[in-house]
C-alpha cells in the first residue's frame, strides 16, 4: 500500500502555528481589558447621575412642582412622600443604586448646585473621596 497525498488536513507546524498566533493575541488583548470592569462602573455612575435619574427627578418636578427634599431623598421617586401634590409615579423601578451597590447621594437644594440639586456617588470606596461621581462642575 503506498501512501498518496490528497492535500486535506493540516500538518502539525500549521497548527502550532495557529496555536502561537492566538496566544500572541491573547497576550495583547487581555492586559487591555484589565482594569475595564472598573471603568465600566464609573460609565454607569456618570449616566445614572447624568441622564437617568435626573430625567426622573424632572418629572417628580413636573408633576409636584418641586423636587423632592433632601429628608425624602430619592425614595420620593417610588412612593408619595407627604409633600407631594400631584404624584404619577413611580418615576423609577427600583431603588437607585450605584453600580458598587451603595444608594446615590441627593441634597436638595444642593450645596454645589443651589439652584436645584446635588447628586453624587462616592465610587468604590463608599467614602468621600477623589473618586466620587458628582452632578457638579469641581
Amino acid at each position: 500500500m503506498s501512501y498518496k497525498d490528497t492535500g486535506r488536513g493540516f500538518t502539525l507546524i500549521e497548527l502550532m502555528l495557529v496555536v502561537i498566533i492566538l496566544g500572541v493575541l491573547v497576550s495583547m488583548v487581555v492586559p487591555r481589558m484589565a482594569g475595564r470592569s472598573e471603568q465600566a462602573r464609573i460609565e454607569v455612575a456618570k449616566a445614572d447621575i447624568g441622564m437617568n435619574i435626573p430625567m426622573a427627578l424632572k418629572l417628580y418636578e413636573i408633576d409636584n412642582g418641586a423636587f423632592p427634599t433632601t429628608e425624602e431623598g430619592l425614595a420620593a421617586l417610588q412612593s408619595p412622600p407627604p409633600s407631594a401634590k400631584n404624584w404619577k409615579g413611580p418615576y423609577v423601578e427600583k431603588k437607585p443604586l450605584d453600580p458598587w451597590g451603595n444608594a446615590y447621594q441627593y441634597k436638595s437644594p444642593g450645596t454645589h448646585r443651589a439652584y436645584d440639586y446635588d447628586l453624587y456617588s462616592y465610587g468604590k470606596d463608599g467614602a468621600e473621596s477623589s473618586d466620587d461621581v458628582v452632578n457638579w462642575e469641581e
